[in-house]
């Protein structure tokens, strides 16, 4: 396949980014499909739908501030759209186009019934008060209304938004309707249809991953090191999970610095102190490292849980970590992945590891929609048994067919997908 050939016309080509890190990974993926499906690969190669908003608000000041914002539908043929939304100053359109594509594959390979979706807005909501962060959220829901729905497409939280902007897009999108609608948005607040068991979800299914991983590696988990780059919700949550298992979380690092300790952090005072410091750096029982030194600590696990194309061909030079975990979206170059393949580490990709998430707001949304909730003792268990299954299904199929694990989640959700096209046909 010639990417330049499946670059749509509305992107240049130096500002692809992760769009042409999920053309790579197609192409590597392409020759392992079925006959009968590889010829439909194309249909995964360009987004069903991409959505351009502005976002004008008034700031507290009374000036007009403009935003520009984004919702991507990459494919639909399984199922409503399902993604998450995410505000941050490098959100771009070639961004949100490769996460709605991991989207569909990812929601294929856990094999729930959506379809792959995601949106932004490009803003520094730090800069922004609590108030016009209300204003920001509800003109964005406006803006990308018609293309919302229970049976459309569910937005999600993603990087800095949280329950509070679920229950401003459910509220703003249930006004606009004339009625209440708690199923068009997942991951909100308890109060408003949201499940429990949803904010360690992305974190809780990073671990149970490892830990299948692990067992057919032969490495316990018990007295294992483990690092964690990104210490948010997934990444706290992944350290939280893997301490309680014993392990020793020998590194953390988030945008504001990086610590270790051979020895093993307390997961529970570091996130403490950052609460209070809004900082990681100078936590008690810690020693105070450089970010790029994070890379070089000796671990058995790495957890790479913050932002996309983290892991370059440099990074992966310096991993001494046998685990590679992708709790974020993308955080692996093409080139990077090759590295790690040739170096033995295995790396457990994206669209398996961090499907927790959207596995939980899947329940979350069969909840909202039957008017009938579960324990959080159930969801914890249903979770935990369609990771292990997914995670089974690939690490056979990477076997059967002598290929890494991220091609094998690949083959497993795309032909998912493509097949779902096949006995649909085209129409009209």
């Amino acid at each position: 396949m010639n990417n330049v050939a499946h670059i749509p016309s509305y992107l240049s080509a130096e500002h692809l980014g992760p769009w042409e890190t999920f053309l790579v990974q197609i192409d590597r993926v392409e020759p392992h499909l079925s006959a009968e499906l590889r010829p439909l690969t194309p249909l995964l190669t360009r987004p069903m739908r991409a959505l351009i908003v502005n976002v004008p608000i008034r700031l507290d000041d009374g000036e007009m501030a403009h935003f520009e914002g984004y919702r991507v539908q990459h494919n639909l043929a399984r199922g409503p759209g399902k993604g998450g939304i995410r505000f941050h100053p490098d959100v771009t359109l070639a961004e949100v186009m490769a996460l709605s594509a991991w989207m569909t594959v990812k929601n294929a390979v856990v094999n729930v019934p959506f379809g792959g979706a995601k949106g932004g807005v490009r803003v520094d909501p730090k800069q922004l008060s609590l108030a016009e962060l209300e204003r920001l959220t509800r003109r964005y829901t406006s803006e990308i209304h018609i293309l919302l729905g229970q049976d459309k497409d569910i937005p999600a939280p993603d990087i800095n938004t949280n329950e509070q902007v679920m229950a401003w897009m459910m509220d703003t999108y249930s006004m606009n309707e004339g009625r209440t609608s708690m199923g068009v948005v997942t991951g909100k607040p308890i109060s408003l249809g949201g499940s429990l068991g949803r904010k360690d979800a992305t974190g809780r299914g990073v671990f149970v991953s490892t830990v299948e991983a692990a067992k057919r590696l032969g490495m316990d988990i018990n007295g294992a090191r483990v690092a964690v780059q990104g210490f948010g919700n997934v990444g706290e949550a992944a350290a939280r999970l893997f301490a309680e298992a014993g392990a020793r979380v020998v590194a953390l690092q988030d945008s504001s610095g990086a610590i270790a300790n051979p020895s093993g952090l307390d997961v529970h005072a570091a996130k403490a102190w950052r609460q209070q410091q809004g900082r990681l750096s100078g936590a008690p029982g810690a020693e105070t490292i450089d970010a790029d030194r994070f890379w070089s600590v000796e671990a058995d696990i790495l957890v790479a849980a913050a932002m996309e194309n983290q892991i370059t061909p440099a990074v992966a030079e310096r991993i001494h970590a046998r685990i590679l975990v992708e709790g974020a979206n993308g955080p692996t170059t093409p080139e990077a992945d090759l590295i790690l393949q040739e170096r033995g580490i295995t790396v457990i990709p994206d669209v398996l590891a961090n499907a927790g998430g959207v596995t939980v707001s899947y329940f979350e949304w069969v909840q909202d929609i039957s008017a009938f909730f579960w324990t959080e003792d159930e969801i914890n268990a249903r979770l935990d048994r369609i990771m292990r299954e997914a995670f089974t299904a690939v690490w056979d199929a990477a076997r059967a067919k002598g290929i890494p694990l991220r091609t094998a989640a690949f083959v497993l959700g795309c032909e998912r997908v493509l097949l779902a096209h096949k006995v649909r046909g085209l129409y009209p």
